[in-house]
């Protein structure tokens, strides 16, 4: 397999992890971002930081890389969607920036588990 691609598909797997952590760390500010109308704001913290850790374990050892990883993107999309837009709407410029980083993180989910398919 290409080095690159390796050296790529662990940078990408280590700060999604590292999300994951701190959905875990950080419970009570994250619970905040989830919007009002989605009730159980812990649980969906606890949730999508579990899933976070998983694709990003997933992604690093290579086990089921294109589901998980169009899975991932699905997830940061509506992160993007529901949690991020509105607010980036109301002018707020960390909002914004989470917009641009989770659509980026999405396409490169994308392009990731295209090109780990196969395994």
């Amino acid at each position: 397999m290409n080095l690159i691609a390796n050296i790529g598909r662990f940078l990408y797997s280590i700060p999604m992890v590292i999300f994951g952590v701190f959905h875990f760390v950080n419970t009570r500010t994250l619970q905040n971002v989830v919007p009002s109308f989605i009730p159980g704001q812990t649980f969906w913290v606890y949730l999508t930081g579990a899933a976070l850790i998983a694709a990003g374990i997933s992604i690093l050892i290579k086990k089921q890389v294109q589901l998980i990883s169009n899975l991932l993107a699905l997830m940061l999309l509506v992160f993007a969607l529901f949690v991020h837009f509105p607010m980036a709407l109301e002018g707020d410029q960390l909002a914004s920036s989470s917009l641009l980083k989770d659509i980026a993180l999405a396409g490169g989910a994308l392009i990731l588990g295209n090109y780990f398919k196969s395994n």
